[in-house]
């Protein structure tokens, strides 16, 4: 297998949500066979670093997704995009199974937001085929993360998990410059513990590897703007420039050209100089 090899480097990476389900939790993101091709396609026109597919909704309350409708949705997906682009393709899966068929057609990448406990297998997968692994934090299912969660302090509580998941990964023989680490914004969390790992990014990049952050248009942002999913584009905006001034290495979103253009003030910020030559 070709893994791509991600330069953290330089300005922080966007990754573009393509899923490919009828019911994640923003409309727009949706897209099923070919339609979801032409939307990555379009998503590295407007500057994607990474194309995230994912066939089964992790919103709150969303159920758990068979493998063989898993596969049937996403693998196509992925196979007809590999086929028309070389862009860095990530696999939104807890499934081994289905994160070794992904590879095969070409993904570099395996998000797992149950940071390989769903499925043992999964670690093994990842070793062997030198992909990097996504390791994120979630406190309960998405059918019922959203019942009440609570923790007794929530960066040090995410902080321990993500260490913890990360020297499993390491002691599975994953190499520890293929390992990502996510905080889990809006899986078993509170908008008050939301913002509290959004102020944790010291913490967090002290563990010693690159952090993802997914933020885009989710429920936090709602509650603090009192907006509506539609209308939360300027909200996800700040929030992604607050993480990526604090140090995040990847952004994941839906708009995919806001965020770009977020990613390139923000290294010219720290910089000083624009650096358009770097995209």
């Amino acid at each position: 297998m070709n893994i791509h090899t991600l330069n953290f480097s330089g300005p922080a990476l966007v990754m573009a949500i393509i899923n490919c389900n009828d019911d994640s939790f923003y409309a727009p993101s949706r897209a099923k066979g070919e339609a979801a091709v032409e939307k990555a396609l379009q998503a590295v026109k407007d500057g994607a670093d990474i194309i995230d597919f994912g066939a089964e909704s992790t919103r709150p309350g969303a159920e758990y997704l068979s493998l063989e409708e898993e596969q049937e949705r996403l693998i196509p997906v992925i196979s007809g995009f590999r086929r028309r682009c070389s862009t860095a393709v990530s696999v939104d899966t807890r499934k081994a199974s289905l994160a070794r068929m992904a590879l095969e057609q070409g993904a570099d990448i395996i998000n797992d937001i149950s940071s390989m406990e769903d499925d043992p297998a999964m670690a093994e997968v990842c070793a062997q085929s030198g992909a990097y692994i996504v390791l994120m934090h979630k406190q309960g299912v998405p059918r019922t993360m959203q019942q009440a969660p609570s923790y007794k302090d929530i960066k040090s509580d995410v902080v321990k998990y993500l260490q913890d998941a990360a020297s499993a990964a390491v002691r599975a023989g994953i190499a520890a410059e293929r390992i990502i680490i996510d905080p889990g914004i809006g899986f078993g969390k509170t908008a008050a513990d939301n913002l509290s790992l959004l102020g944790a990014m010291a913490e967090l990049s002290s563990i010693g590897y690159p952090v993802l952050m997914g933020l885009s248009r989710k429920s936090f942002i709602g509650e603090i703007t009192g907006r509506p999913v539609e209308q939360r584009l300027a909200g996800t905006v700040s929030a992604g420039t607050a993480v990526l001034l604090a140090g995040a290495k990847i952004i994941r979103v839906h708009d995919v050209s806001a965020a770009v253009d977020t990613v390139r003030i923000v290294h010219a910020f720290r910089t000083g100089q624009p650096a358009l030559n770097t995209f």
